[in-house]
């Protein structure tokens, strides 16, 4: 029996040594804490609690167990409540199955060209009309449902709202909120609020949370956008922790809540056809966001972690670290407010909002769908369409029917 000799020590350590290095690189004094402080400066006594990065792993299981409360409130709570405000599902038709439209639409193009419909037209046998017809359904098939849009919605409704408002009452008799000076009075020597401890946890389980169900979520234009601004804000949330910036975290998490809350709302009396209310809504919310995200998040939040927090220490890792994440929310700011003003200038035009707010704008109803939904007569559904098939022939001219009538009984386009 052959035995394989045991590795050296070196290389048995190697591995592990290699780890320690990294860990140790990684929590460097000099790139979380200003010249002279260091971790051991927020550790516990004295029955004093700082924030620990450890405690950030329990964002973990809130994430999860988020996830299901919001699986329980869509079935429970915001389904029922979308029936009850009158939004409906439209009928739709579906595409008759066919392998070779199905794989063109899957792994080319779900609205091809004229060029390309006449070539897979020949190759089904259909006509162009048909196959265009197709894919027309096909897309309509994979639009999210209204009724999903909403729930969606209402979830992010209710966490923003709750986060916000129980926020602001952690918040009110502090003096940073008032005064962002001081934010930096006493840092680092900043004690940890049991209530921000489950706030700032919170908040971090939600953006996991939106970021683990972000593929079965509603699709959304500023799809790319979402995804960068759920990884700055989970970065920016783990950052202020760690290195006990909980004071002016805070206070950006409170400054998005409050946009964010009038957002859900608008699209859900959107949804709900309740266009006074929406519109109101809507109009309040693109001030709301402008004033916030445009002008105070600059001038307040910007200004006094760029010069407020250098007036007492020196430039570090930090703080180039937590100022750029900032300015990349900046960028995103920016970015959905020319989307909100190209709104606002569409509101102003037709005297009504016709899109979804920011991240709904490529959801829109075409005509197509509103003419071959499928309608009830006789308690039996029935497709506008009567070339529903794609297999079927072209039209021709019925046995008996009058000579400027065709066998599916529409008239001949003159």
């Amino acid at each position: 029996m052959v035995r394989v000799p045991p590795l050296s020590a070196a290389a048995a350590s190697s591995g592990p040594r290699m780890l320690t290095s990294l860990y140790e690189w990684f929590w460097k004094d000099e790139y979380w804490f200003p010249p002279g402080y260091s971790w051991a400066d927020t550790e516990d006594s004295d029955g004093v609690t700082y924030p620990h990065p450890r405690d950030l792993l329990a964002s973990i299981p809130i994430a999860l167990v988020l996830m299901v409360i919001r699986f329980g409130f869509e079935r429970t709570i915001a389904m029922p409540l979308s029936r009850a405000l009158g939004v409906r599902d439209r009928l739709r038709v579906k595409a008759t199955p066919n392998p070779i439209l199905e794989n063109f639409f899957r792994t080319h193009n779900k609205d091809p060209k004229e060029a390309q419909l006449s070539h897979l037209a020949s190759q089904c046998g259909l006509s162009v009309r048909q196959a265009q017809r197709w894919f027309r359904r096909r897309r309509n098939q994979d639009r999210p449902l209204l009724s999903k849009k909403f729930c969606e919605a209402c979830w992010r409704f209710l966490f923003y709202f709750s986060s916000f408002f129980g926020g602001f009452l952690v918040l009110y008799n502090e003096t940073w909120l008032w005064e962002l000076k001081t934010c930096w009075d006493k840092y680092p020597f900043q004690p940890l609020q049991p209530a921000m401890y489950w706030w700032y946890l919170l908040e971090l389980g939600f953006y996991i949370s939106l970021l683990l169900t972000l593929p079965f979520d509603v699709k959304r234009k500023d799809l790319k956008e979402q995804v960068i601004h759920h990884f700055v804000t989970i970065i920016l949330i783990g950052f202020s922790y760690s290195a006990n910036l909980l004071r002016i975290g805070t206070l950006v998490l409170l400054l998005h809540d409050i946009s964010d809350i009038l957002m859900e709302a608008c699209k859900m009396f959107n949804y709900a056809q309740r266009r006074h209310i929406c519109d109101t809504l809507f109009i309040i919310f693109a001030l709301v966001f402008i004033v916030t995200r445009l002008i105070i998040f600059p001038t307040k939040i910007l200004y006094t972690t760029y010069y407020d927090s250098m007036i007492k220490f020196q430039p570090f890792f930090g703080y180039y670290f937590f100022n750029a994440l900032l300015m990349v929310l900046q960028v995103l700011h920016v970015f959905w407010s020319g989307l909100i003003l190209r709104m606002v200038y569409k509101f102003v035009l037709a005297g009504r909002m016709q899109n979804d707010i920011r991240s709904d704008l490529e959801e829109q109803n075409t005509s197509d769908e509103q003419s071959e939904a499928p309608r009830q007569k006789n308690g039996r559904l029935q497709s506008n369409d009567k070339t529903d098939t794609c297999t079927l022939p072209r039209a021709r001219v019925a046995r008996g029917a009058g000579p400027s009538q065709l066998a599916n009984g529409h008239v001949p386009a003159t």
